[in-house]
């Protein structure tokens, strides 16, 4: 019998390990795959076979990486990654030159897309395509060729390179302003507050804004949304108070779409960055519009 070169396990076993630790749920894994949530615990069960070792804690609400685990998807997610790049890289080849930029929908939709015209009208000769999402995590995030991330600027395997700083206050509909008193922090715990449950544990939500005033908000307050475009919506509807990131409610407020409470503001404890991948250099296309991002950012 010939023997591999590489002694690795079956691809098809890493791969359904990847989906299951990037979801924490077989049953996520096995939709994403496309196969039975039997074929994805019959994979996990030879992976671990073969290891030795439990890659997994199975509890009720899905199943958590176990050290091994942790060590062998950090290692494991890097390569899928390289092999990724260098595929789309040989795969594009030749091609009309094109850049794909990620960010989350609501930065796309009210920060980026406003903007990106002036990059559009200076080279046509450019395709430029999107990923856009709210969890870092998804597949196309990461593997856009430029991203607009939010953080402390350190992400392992990144490079970076700051946009902006921004600031955070409260925002609602004129009408709900005018209706309720809400100069002082503590009014915000009589009404109710738009939150954002965000898959990326660098977004301020609304306790942690609070905590600065020494104010505490009844859970029963909050109206929770999984996505930010959504609760400014509502926000804009007087529904409620939402938290506006000033990057991003800028041109609401210019539109009389949204008013500022008062103010109460925080500065973002972390900042805007375009990130891009630390072991694959960018292309001539894509700073070309890493530098243009930076450069309106600045200006602005």
């Amino acid at each position: 019998m010939a023997r591999r070169h590489y002694k690795l396990p079956s691809l098809t076993g890493l791969n359904t390990f990847d989906a299951c630790a990037r979801h924490g749920s077989l049953t996520q894994a096995a939709a994403e795959l496309g196969v039975t949530l039997g074929a994805v615990s019959r994979q996990i069960k030879s992976l671990e076979i073969d290891l030795g070792l439990a890659v997994f804690k199975r509890h009720y609400r899905g199943v958590e990486l176990t050290k091994a685990g942790l060590e062998l998807h950090q290692v494991l997610s890097s390569s899928f990654r390289n092999i990724g790049n260098a595929w789309k890289t040989i795969k594009t080849r030749g091609e009309t030159a094109s850049i794909t930029i990620g960010a989350t929908t609501a930065l796309a939709s009210l920060w980026l897309m406003p903007r990106l015209g002036g990059f559009w009208s200076m080279h046509k000769q450019i395709a430029l395509n999107h990923a856009i999402s709210d969890n870092p995590d998804d597949e196309g995030f990461r593997l856009a060729d430029i991203r607009i991330r939010y953080g402390d600027g350190h992400w392992p395997g990144e490079s970076v390179m700051r946009l902006f700083n921004d600031i955070i206050y409260p925002v609602c509909g004129r009408a709900f302003a005018e209706e309720n008193e809400l100069t002082q922090p503590n009014h915000l715990a009589n009404v109710p507050l738009l939150c954002l449950d965000s898959p990326d544990p660098a977004w301020i939500g609304w306790n942690h804004w609070i905590a600065q005033w020494g104010v505490e908000l009844p859970e029963s307050n909050f109206r929770r949304f999984n996505n930010y475009v959504v609760a400014l919506q509502a926000a804009e509807e007087n529904q409620g108070v939402a938290l506006g990131w000033d990057s991003q409610v800028t041109t609401l407020i210019k539109q009389n779409k949204l008013v500022r409470l008062g103010d109460m503001e925080m500065k973002a404890p972390g900042s805007y960055y375009l990130t891009w991948d630390s072991n694959r250099p960018l292309s001539d296309q894509a700073r070309l519009l890493r530098d243009w991002l930076v450069g309106i950012s600045r200006a602005s």
